[in-house]
């Protein structure tokens, strides 16, 4: 084994098999903001053999507080987060066998993506893509790690399918709406704790070590100094419609998520392309030209000003409308832009 993980061979619990392990081991990472970054560094520095990243937004000045692969010029440019954190794995490690996604994660998406996985890492921010997680990790009987934070505190623990109640067995306990970062605010410490933790599970799973793996939540304030561990074996469902007696996977069966939403803790609505009339990058500078707008084109996305809106359109037609959060608007301006 390449003296590059020699200290993490010796460590007894992994050794050369388990090293071994992690080298043939796929990952799936959805998300690559604040925990999906230091996931995937991570992972990556670990050997794990290949991983798949998927994000749908771009690099912006305030990530840069603990989002840890981005520099000043990845939010400078709006690059995109996937491309850049290909960029930083690859410098730390050549031999990765990466694989990027510049898109919205859809049911057929998670779906392939389940089918391949050892595992999946969850580093989303919204209850919807976590329940569509879990419908494919429940459907393919893989494990996928739990991770949230904001503020000062995060949560951590590994769904395996079959051991433990799954997330839409939680729902009826979790909040109907979340503290988020922008508005709670966050510190970095919290970030790295939770990817720890989540990681320290995910290396557990991969070298064979499941029986260390954590039973019950995780949920710890570095600002407080507290932490718990709570059981959740009692609140499984036998009528879940992902774990139970009948699982149906409604998360999986919904068409592509819904062609508008509004973005987790942003004031943006997202509209995502109609199969049938896709929108390309030439038609959205067409448009700009045409009305004269402000406009900024890259490789990824065609950035315009328009009826006092930031639009933002990437190569797949997926389009960002920054400063609203009323779906009927973003509906209504889309069709006043592309008919």
């Amino acid at each position: 084994m390449s003296e590059r993980y020699s200290r993490q061979t010796i460590f007894k619990p992994i050794g050369p098999a388990g090293q071994q392990q992690i080298s043939e081991a796929i990952v799936t990472v959805i998300g690559c903001g604040a925990l999906g970054s230091a996931i995937a560094e991570t992972l990556t520095r670990a050997g794990v053999g290949e991983i798949h990243l998927v994000d749908r937004d771009y690099v912006e000045m305030s990530n840069l507080q603990r989002q840890q692969l981005f520099t000043e010029q990845n939010a400078e440019s709006m690059e995109p987060k996937v491309a850049a954190a290909e960029k930083r794995l690859k410098a730390i490690r050549s031999d990765v066998d990466l694989f990027t996604y510049l898109d919205n994660v859809s049911p057929t998406l998670m779906e392939r993506l389940a089918s391949i996985s050892t595992l999946i890492m969850d580093a989303t921010d919204n209850f919807e893509t976590r329940l569509l997680i879990n419908d494919a990790a429940a459907k393919y009987g893989k494990p996928w790690i739990y991770g949230a934070c904001v503020g000062g505190s995060g949560v951590v623990f590994p769904f395996i399918p079959g051991a433990s109640a799954c997330f839409r067995c939680l729902l009826p306990v979790l909040p109907a709406a979340n503290e988020t970062c922008d508005i709670a605010g966050i510190i970095s410490p919290a970030v790295q704790v939770t990817a720890a933790l989540q990681c320290a599970e995910a290396l557990k799973w991969m070298t064979g070590n499941k029986e260390n793996m954590r039973k019950k939540v995780h949920h710890f304030n570095l600002w407080e100094n507290e932490q718990a561990d709570i059981g959740i074996s009692r609140i499984k469902n036998e009528d879940c419609e992902t774990c139970g007696k009948q699982p149906v996977f409604p998360e999986l069966a919904s068409a592509v998520n819904h062609s508008y939403a509004v973005l987790c803790g942003r004031d943006a609505v997202q509209v995502l392309p109609d199969p049938k009339r896709p929108i390309t990058l030439d038609d959205a500078e067409k448009i700009g030209v045409r009305l004269n707008a402000a406009m900024k084109r890259t490789p990824y996305f065609v950035e315009m000003q328009v009826f006092d809106r930031r639009l933002v359109l990437f190569g797949n037609g997926r389009l960002l409308i920054h400063g609203i959060r009323d779906v009927s608007e973003g509906r209504k301006l889309y069709h006043q832009l592309f008919g």
